[in-house]
């Protein structure tokens, strides 16, 4: 299931490890979006920086987005005004508007193509209205320029939406492969195909590598989507979700990125290349029955608003979601002033990862602006506890449906103990135990209480795992 930004990337070269004994400033861990912006930002300022990636560069979220650069995010700023003050919701629109800006400038500087486009939450359905009425509201009491319309020219239903124009699209890898170009032209380096294995607890940061070596450093950043480290207890306050998306030839050009507001979601885009984008059909990751279903979602609805079309590629993606809807950026509790987190996106990375990675760097190099304070310091209220209540017992009741379909699968060849016993793998997380629930649209192993995910094989593909699955005796 290669995107179509991945299918057409160019492969990034590797640079060869830092020896034992040469001095390293920062290390960053993930070469996303997040992780290279944040390398090049510190590589700029004259700091000896590498960033170390388990997989390749883009491989997990980065290079599996849809490429929407936008400050109207679907219902995002009505959800945030839910849980926050409006002074937070302030600083949350003004971090994405600094991270599309500068987004867009390294696009225009470095010659990565970017398509204007409106921005457009739409109510497919009278149900779905109101939503997009509260996020229209919320969106111009931020101090965005939105409108309201009750048509627009797509062929899909739809009964009012807001839209927010000079807006962008892009392709995500071809900004990576600026990005590894600057980074080194600054005296960054990246490694590829290291995956951390743990971190030390005391002292300069020293991580380990599956691969044995050790590198250290003086700050320490984790842009891996979900933090590695659970010392921090974020995957208990994130909820891990999956989404997919289609790519079709044979589309028109369209002038706008579209969004419904419903729980299943339309997510709709062009391409440069005469193609269209249909994503959406999302849940929490390994709490599905069939992931295929999803797909297949995506491919009726597609046929029937677009005919015509054929597909090309189809992929998923996963994010992750924090409580108050507001990313988790900073430094990592228990980790003594050194280590460095980001994440919580919720889907709207290629603006707020450039944010997080602004606000980190700002934070290393000791010049903090006023919306990453804001956003940092933020106090939760009860309705962000009553969010993380709810994110975790949806885990409590994956754990029970673990052990209910346990007991349903003791009988030779049934669901995924079967499965399991056909990879050679046990089907239990490394993480902290979770019963694994077989994708089928992407033959993996997929962990229903925090979201980690294995290849057939038991090798670690997203965290918060670290190590791979036992293999059976």
């Amino acid at each position: 299931m290669s995107s179509l930004w991945l299918d057409r990337a160019v492969p990034f070269a590797d640079d060869p490890l830092p020896g034992p004994d040469e001095h390293l400033d920062v290390l960053v861990v993930g070469a996303g979006l997040t992780g290279l912006t944040t390398t090049l930002l510190l590589a700029r300022a004259g700091l000896r920086v590498a960033c170390v990636e388990a997989r390749l560069a883009g491989a997990v979220t980065t290079g599996r987005t849809t490429g929407k650069v936008s400050l109207l995010q679907g219902t995002h700023l009505s959800r945030i005004r839910r849980h926050q003050s409006e002074s937070v919701a302030r600083a949350y629109v003004e971090s994405n508007r600094e991270g599309m800006e500068w987004l867009l400038r390294f696009c225009d500087d470095h010659a990565v193509p970017v398509q204007r486009r409106v921005a457009v939450t739409y109510a497919a359905t009278q149900d779905e209205l109101s939503s997009v009425e509260a996020e229209h509201r919320a969106a111009g009491s931020l101090g965005l320029p939105v409108e309201w319309r009750d048509r627009l020219d797509v062929p899909f239903p739809h009964v009012g939406a807001t839209v927010l124009a000079d807006q962008a699209q892009l392709d995500a890898m071809e900004v990576l492969a600026a990005l590894v170009e600057q980074l080194r032209a600054h005296g960054g380096t990246l490694h590829q195909g290291h995956r951390v294995s743990s971190v030390s607890k005391t002292g300069r940061p020293t991580v380990h590598l599956d691969t044995g070596e050790e590198l250290s450093a003086d700050q320490l950043v984790l842009a891996t989507g979900t933090p590695i480290l659970d010392r921090g207890m974020y995957f208990a306050r994130l909820e891990p979700q999956r989404s997919y998306a289609l790519a079709f030839d044979g589309a028109v050009a369209m002038d706008g990125v579209y969004l419904s507001a419903g729980s299943d979601s339309r997510s709709v885009r062009d391409a440069p290349d005469g193609r269209l984008v249909v994503g959406g059909s999302g849940h929490v990751v390994g709490r599905t029955d069939s992931h295929l279903a999803h797909l297949d979602e995506l491919r009726a609805w597609t046929a029937q608003w677009f005919p015509g079309t054929t597909e090309t590629h189809h992929w998923s993606a996963q994010d992750y979601g924090s409580p108050d809807g507001v990313p988790y950026v900073g430094r990592m509790s228990r980790g003594g002033g050194r280590i460095h987190v980001a994440t919580g996106f919720e889907k709207w990375g290629m603006t707020n990862a450039v944010a997080a990675a602004r606000t980190i760097s700002s934070d290393i190099l000791g010049e903090v602006p006023s919306w990453a304070e804001t956003l940092r310091t933020r106090s939760p209220g009860a309705s962000n506890a009553a969010e993380v209540v709810r994110i975790n017992l949806g885990v409590g009741a994956a754990v029970a449906t673990g052990a209910a379909r346990t007991l349903r699968e003791r009988l030779p060849g049934a669901g995924a103990a079967a499965k399991a016993r056909e990879c050679g793998v046990v089907g239990v997380c490394s993480h902290l135990g979770g019963l694994l629930k077989w994708n089928d649209a992407e033959d993996t192993w997929d962990c229903p209480l925090h979201g980690s995910r294995f290849t057939r094989e038991g090798e670690v593909l997203e965290g918060p795992a670290t190590r791979p699955l036992k293999r059976r005796g």
